[in-house]
């Protein structure tokens, strides 16, 4: 999916409260362990995937929506950025919120058949 989001296949839409979670918890002990790479790698990354994406800005917030307050970073990113979908490997915690709003809800996999 990020070589995708690079390639301009698929964009990504990234609030500041989205990046500031993922520069938290991608830095994490067991992630960078699991990753093989070091903090400055992951935040490499993070700082390229800011540099593509769509910036958003949440006008509204519809809390609470989900179970997960960090899921709803993610669902108000994806609705005040007029996306068509969430990628995502825990499709199960947005529930059937995202449809609400018209956004559907896929796992990595489904995502890459459709760009294919």
């Amino acid at each position: 999916m990020v070589r995708s989001a690079l390639r301009g296949d698929a964009p990504i839409f990234l609030s500041v409260a989205l990046v500031l979670e993922y520069e938290a918890v991608v830095t994490w002990a067991e992630h960078l362990l699991a990753s093989s790479l070091s903090a400055d790698d992951v935040m490499s990354v993070i700082d390229t995937l800011v540099h593509i994406a769509k910036p958003v800005e949440s006008h509204f917030q519809w809390r609470p929506q989900l179970r997960d307050a960090n899921d709803e970073m993610v669902l108000e990113a994806a609705v005040n950025g007029g996306a068509s979908s969430i990628i995502t490997f825990n499709r199960k915690d947005f529930g059937q919120a995202a449809s609400r709003f018209g956004i559907s809800v896929l796992s990595p996999r489904q995502a890459l058949e459709i760009l294919r």
